[in-house]
């Protein structure tokens, strides 16, 4: 994931946590009583990132020791971006792992949201005006988050504040596009990453300020809900009709001059899009793997999103979904940075799993197999700040890595094709990948 070309026949020495040496099979000296791990016509990786968790939002206390990081791992993550939690829990989880009291990725956390009132999701601390603002950031500094995670409720001046406090801190802000704010003004605030896209095909759009009034009409209290669905179904196809191609490519070189990252979770968007393919997920072979108390919520959820939805909206979500990712396609090849993540376990995103789903949906926006690997990989190490220790395979890294049974750069689906998995240098052959998915299976089947 250098950008150069694989290198073949090459043996790769870790010791402890670190690799220590990278040469021609062969060349190297191998420490007497080495255990030697046989890649013939296999291919290494550096270990995955999910640029988009929500490691305790299943099953706490235990979900995210005995759920989300057994699946992370067993799917070749070894880094993990938690987009949104309870620290109560992600602190000592994150503590555990760095002690090698307990084998899980490396984690990174914002906490709870920042958010209007009422907040869309909890945690949240909620921000209406520069006081709380100031207060809310700091406090989560002083607890040790890694970034600030904004949420799309917040009015302007509370998102304003948050990037003034954020700035003051030197802590850097990322998340969604609040409603009351352009993605313009997202990046000239400062945010550093875009999550789903949040608002920024309303940004393409050649009349954004007539789509924000709309967004903001108060209905008058007989409308029913029909009437609202249907009212929203005419803004975004209003959405949809009056995305320009110049406006476009003017936000997009802003995201470019400000160095604003996006991570699409196109795997989530998908699944927005078009509810009615979830329906069959319980067919899927992955379902099995969902605490049933999750799985209940989740079928609760599909249920009630579905019920306004006629063959015309669905055509619509389809246009709608096609542009988010010739979008994100766009972005990458104007020099936008790309980040690989998922949102799970958002309804029917599995974790774990759906990393490799969503890195074949980026090579189905446009991006090549090397450059969706490099969205889980070298461009997440660099975007974390991490890239002198993560995100390559070379002397003096952590070794994280990946062996799969075929070529990733030929078929990105290869990357399901997982032999073996090493994490801080310890070695998760076969069955021991598998002997998590059984632990899994066994708590989902009791929680």
């Amino acid at each position: 994931m250098t950008g150069a070309a694989p290198r073949p026949g090459q043996t790769v020495l870790v010791v402890g946590e670190r690799i220590v040496a990278v040469g021609t099979a062969g060349s190297l000296h191998l420490p007497s009583g080495a255990t030697i791990v046989d890649g013939t016509a296999k291919f290494l990786i550096p270990g995955l990132a999910d640029m988009h968790v929500h490691l305790t939002a299943a099953s706490e206390p235990d979900g995210s020791r005995k759920f989300m990081i057994p699946l992370l791992l067993a799917n070749g993550i070894t880094t993990a971006r938690d987009m949104g939690g309870y620290l109560e829990s992600l602190v000592p989880l994150r503590e555990e792992i760095k002690k090698g009291k307990r084998l899980g990725p490396q984690i990174f956390y914002a906490g709870p949201y920042l958010d209007g009132s009422p907040p869309s999701f909890q945690p949240s601390l909620v921000v209406m005006n520069r006081a709380q603002a100031n207060d809310d950031v700091h406090q989560l500094v002083q607890r040790g988050v890694d970034f600030i995670k904004v949420q799309s409720i917040l009015n302007r001046d509370a998102y304003f504040a948050i990037a003034e406090a954020a700035r003051q801190e030197h802590i850097t802000f990322v998340g969604h596009v609040p409603d009351h704010v352009t993605a313009a003004d997202a990046a000239d605030a400062g945010q550093h990453s875009v999550e789903h896209l949040t608002n920024v095909l309303r940004g393409c759009s050649s009349d954004e300020a007539k789509l924000m009034r709309e967004q903001f009409y108060v209905a008058p209290k007989k409308e029913t809900l029909e009437q609202a669905h249907a009212r929203v179904v005419r803004w975004q196809r209003e959405l949809l009709e009056s995305y320009s191609q110049p406006e476009a490519g003017a936000l997009i070189g802003k995201f470019v001059a400000k160095d604003v990252w996006q991570t699409p979770t196109l795997v989530l968007l998908k699944n927005d899009a078009f509810p009615t393919s979830s329906n069959n997920a319980t067919q899927d072979e992955h379902v099995k793997y969902i605490p049933q108390a999750l799985l209940a919520i989740w079928k609760k959820g599909r249920g009630e999103q579905m019920r306004l939805v006629g063959a015309e909206e669905s055509k619509l979500r389809e246009q709608l979904f096609a542009k988010s990712a010739a979008l994100v396609g766009q972005m990458r090849r104007s020099g936008v940075g790309v980040l690989a993540g998922t949102d799970s376990p958002a309804p029917y995103v599995f974790p774990g799993f759906a990393l490799h789903e969503e890195l074949a949906m980026l090579v189905d926006a446009g991006l090549t197999p090397a450059e969706a690997l490099q969205a889980a990989t070298r461009s997440a190490a660099e975007f974390l700040g991490k890239g002198k220790n993560s995100g390559t395979i070379a002397e003096g890294k952590y070794a994280d890595l990946v062996l799969l049974d075929a070529n990733p750069l030929e078929e990105i689906r290869n990357t399901r094709r997982i032999r073996a998995v090493i994490v801080r240098g310890k070695l998760l052959d076969r069955g021991a990948l598998d002997e998590m998915l059984e632990s899994v299976l066994s708590f989902a089947g009791t929680h």
